[in-house]
């Protein structure tokens, strides 16, 4: 059966946090868009893995505080959350508990999360962590619904849902078109431009553009927390979170908490109250990196394999909470994410490579021009050889030159497999931050448009000039 063919001025690849900013930029300035998603609605890991929390971090006062807003008008959608408890800290209700806690605070604001650089870290800042790390809650329906909402509203973007991305039409450093299969048949996307948004870079990857995947040794980069030798599998490891609603009754147990049989110990887990009385609960972490890595190396079944052993994890981690913590029999699981909460796959060699040096020097001392989003988040591995949370002084910058994958003239990479190192990649993935970068992307590839030129040569400073005006902050002062 031939494929239907459709043209559009831009595609995006990939509906999380990145995919959506870009295609919302874009949109809004004029250009036709499509963004073709695998699943049945947008978000990506802030709705189909559960991650139903930005945590706090600097940015994030463009789209995802217009997002905020419209979460507001919903009736328990959204809330803004505080540190209350975490093991490490003193006295028997901390102490007695399987790792932290975030509790919902009516007196604190969205502008209360938009700070994380400053602490010596949870344990030894306890007091100061408990003041700055707050974090926006929110139910992940209602935030799908928003963002899709939001790109309908710009009157120029199609989205196709449960599609996937097949194979791509390209030569000469500059892509053709796209091929996607949907329950409508085979589809052929042309475009002037696109945006690689994918979970794992796939667009990218079936270009034959340069990858990164694990640990870069200390000789590439001469980062300070790398190590001497290159670790391929070593990525950051996964969580599969699930969700429980409260019964009413104290539920019986089956008795004592079952064995972990794939660590040493049952992991601690983060725990978030939804507004309408739910807790999320992340197991840090569910999976290995590396074992993840190697079911995706095993063949077409590997991530659907990898997910239902995380399932039979969860499913005896909250066993084991419930047989542990009295506090947890009253509720039961009624939602388990329908995606693993992956942190980081491949990593794609842009124009420009973000490493740990940029996140030490922050914004004072990096000499980029083109800086087009900030973050401040903690370099935070988890796994087997995690370093722990790193807490950064000061925000760091993210340059425009991250998005460009090498040799290529009409694509831009806005997701977390842009152009960082592992070490940084730890620091800038959270949603928030993929959002800003896809808002560059969307907004670089209009001027590209305007002029039918390649995406390096736009004018950066329009750029940060259009970024600023349309709400984001690209210096810590603002």
């Amino acid at each position: 059966m031939e494929s239907s063919l459709r043209k559009f001025d831009l595609c995006v690849i990939g509906g999380g946090s990145g995919g959506f900013g870009a295609a919302l930029a874009a949109a809004r300035s004029g250009l036709k868009v499509a963004l073709i998603e695998k699943m049945n609605m947008l978000g990506g890991n802030a709705v189909h893995g559960g991650v139903n929390n930005w945590e706090s971090g600097i940015g994030g006062t463009a789209f995802p505080y217009e997002i905020y807003k419209r979460l507001k008008q919903i009736p328990l959608a959204v809330g803004i959350s505080k540190q209350s408890r975490h093991l490490c800290w003193d006295g028997p209700e901390n102490q007695n508990f399987p790792g932290g806690e975030l509790t919902l605070d009516p007196d604190r604001s969205y502008e209360d999360t938009l700070i994380r650089h400053g602490t010596k870290g949870i344990i030894k800042d306890a007091e100061k962590v408990k003041e700055l790390w707050n974090s926006m809650t929110f139910e992940p329906d209602a935030m799908a619904k928003i963002q899709y909402d939001l790109l309908q509203e710009s009157g120029n973007c199609e989205c196709f849902f449960n599609t996937t991305y097949t194979g791509v039409k390209h030569d000469s450093g500059k892509v053709h078109s796209i091929y996607l299969e949907s329950d409508l048949g085979e589809i052929e996307l042309v475009a002037n431009y696109f945006v690689d948004s994918s979970a794992g870079v796939h667009l990218c990857k079936d270009l034959g553009c340069e990858i990164m995947q694990g640990k870069e040794p200390y000789s590439a980069f001469e980062e300070q927390h790398a190590p001497k030798y290159a670790k391929s599998h070593s990525v950051n490891a996964v969580s599969l979170i699930y969700r429980v609603s409260q019964e009413g009754t104290l539920s019986k147990i089956s008795g004592s908490p079952p064995d972990c049989w794939f660590a040493s110990k049952w992991p601690i887990a983060v725990i978030f109250n939804y507004p309408n009385g739910d807790k999320n609960i992340n197991m840090l972490p569910t999976m290995e990196g590396r074992e993840l890595m190697r079911y995706l190396e095993d063949g077409t079944n590997g991530y659907k394999e990898a997910y239902e052993e995380c399932k039979k994890r969860a499913s005896a981690h909250w066993e084991y909470l419930r047989a542990r913590y009295d506090e947890f029999r009253p509720f039961k699981i009624s939602w388990i994410a329908p995606s693993l909460g992956v942190r980081e796959t491949q990593r794609v060699v842009g124009d420009y490579i973000l490493t740990e040096h940029d996140l030490l020097a922050g914004l004072s001392s990096q000499t980029h021009e083109d800086i087009i989003a900030i973050a401040d988040h903690s370099m935070d591995s988890h796994g087997e050889d995690s370093r722990g949370a790193i807490e950064l002084e000061a925000p760091y910058g993210i340059p425009y030159r991250c998005l460009i994958p090498k040799g290529f003239s009409n694509l831009l990479v806005a997701c977390r497999g842009a152009s960082f190192s592992h070490v940084a990649a730890s620091s800038c993935r959270l949603s928030r931050t993929m959002m800003d970068l896809g808002h560059a992307a969307g907004l670089g590839i209009a001027l590209a448009a305007r002029d039918n030129s390649d995406v390096r040569d736009i004018d950066v400073t329009q750029l940060r000039e259009k970024l600023t005006s349309q709400g984001a902050t690209l210096n810590s002062e603002e």
